[in-house]
């Protein structure tokens, strides 16, 4: 029998990068008794000396959790629910990426990508898919429909886990590119929010031919000279209309008091050593995500049930744990450190916008139409806060149909 050549192997090697191999997710129970054990074994501090959440997660709310997830969360209900979508892993640029890939039965489906944020996973999207990819069964028009990918960032959930630097957010958005095209998408268009929303810019930036447009919920459209001064402290400068205005000091109160994380882990994530070994500490750290999406996690353990569940929030969080996560993924922020998170980039292709209200800042249309040259939407909502997708997945979904409508043929 002949050998092949060194081509053909070359060849091979190269098709088993580039393949698509399928993916289920199935964790041992040994695992999950031992992070019942490391919970419910949590050495806790005394609560906080205010009244309210000015000092962090309160104590109240994180044992709540605690006592949930130690003794009544169901881990298998996640796994299967991820297991009943077709997943996939396949090489980018020498690092495994997982995805979901679920294609809608109208055969002209816009092509999306969607891509979390932190503290985030694909569990954040899971609630969109089926509005996405079946609009008819959630009030949609058939021309509506969408083929949805939603990638597990790099060092986040089933991705692989970067082991050199440059995994920065613009070399994810040209991964997203190639991820497309090896799927045969000739044309596709982008939604991102949080992490996700950078993304979606830089790829806005990168403008490959490809890519019809994007859709952002966290856009970046603060001028240069306002992300400084809020981010310096300065008082508003003068002449801001009253929705500049507004945005102004949500955007000051986040650099001031709600990115702490940001911070940690843009400068010594590594030092984080405490959120890999302790589950307990590492869900106070994801929930300390900002004010307005504190308090709409914190009061499902308080015993309300508007938007997330006490699942919704505990699955997010045990893939963190299960995977190992909790460090790779703060790299991200090492990677981008200084470059802007809210600021305007230069996007120069078609952009849809959606504004929450209990987003970090409301963007301002005025702000928006200049950092988006080729805005052809922009709506504001009256529900729905930064985790948008995952806490009003409807509202959502019809976002994004209205949001892409005029890149349809």
């Amino acid at each position: 029998m002949s050998q092949p050549s060194a081509t053909q192997r070359n060849g091979e090697q190269a098709s088993d990068k580039n393949a698509m191999r399928p993916f289920q997710v199935n964790i041992r129970e040994a695992e999950l008794t031992e992070l019942r054990g490391r919970i419910n074994a949590t050495k806790w501090p005394e609560r906080e000396t205010v009244a309210d959440a000015s000092q962090g997660v309160q104590l109240v709310t994180i044992q709540a959790l605690a006592r949930y997830w130690g003794t009544e969360y169901d881990w298998r209900k996640c796994e299967a629910k991820l297991n009943a979508l077709p997943q996939f892993i396949t090489e980018i640029d020498g690092l495994d990426i997982h995805f979901i890939h679920v294609r809608s039965k109208d055969e002209n489906a816009l092509p999306l990508i969607v891509t979390h944020g932190w503290p985030g996973s694909v569990v954040e999207q899971l609630k969109i898919i089926d509005p996405l990819t079946n609009p008819t069964a959630h009030g949609g028009s058939a021309s509506d429909a969408f083929d949805v990918v939603i990638p597990s960032m790099p060092g986040y959930g089933y991705s692989g886990k970067p082991a050199m630097t440059g995994w920065g957010p613009d070399r994810i958005a040209r991964a997203w590119v190639t991820l497309m095209k090896r799927l045969g998408y000739t044309k596709f268009v982008a939604q991102g929010g949080d992490w996700g929303a950078i993304i979606v810019d830089l790829m806005g930036v990168q403008a490959p031919p490809e890519l019809l447009g994007i859709h952002t919920n966290m856009p970046g459209i603060f001028p240069a000279e306002i992300d400084q001064a809020a981010f310096s402290g300065a008082p508003a400068p003068l002449g801001l209309s009253p929705d500049e205005q507004v945005a102004y000091e949500r955007l000051q109160f986040v650099y001031q008091k709600g990115i702490a994380y940001g911070f940690q882990m843009g400068l010594r994530p590594q030092t984080l050593y405490g959120i890999a070994d302790s589950p307990v500490g590492l869900a106070a750290y994801l929930l300390d995500h900002d004010a307005r999406s504190y308090a709409l996690i914190s009061r499902v353990f308080a015993g309300e049930s508007e938007g997330l569940t006490r699942d919704d929030i505990l699955d997010n969080i045990t893939i963190t744990w299960l995977t190992n996560t909790a460090l790779s993924a703060a790299r991200l922020y090492w990677e981008y450190w200084g470059k802007g998170y809210f600021n305007a980039k230069g996007v120069s292709i078609p952009v849809a916008v959606s504004v929450f209200p209990d987003e970090l800042y409301p963007a301002p249309r005025s702000w928006t139409q200049t950092a988006y040259p080729k805005l052809i939407y922009y709506n504001k909502l009256n529900k729905g806060g930064h985790f948008a997708a995952w806490e009003q997945p409807e509202i959502f979904a019809e976002e994004l149909r209205a949001g892409f409508r005029p890149l349809r043929k």
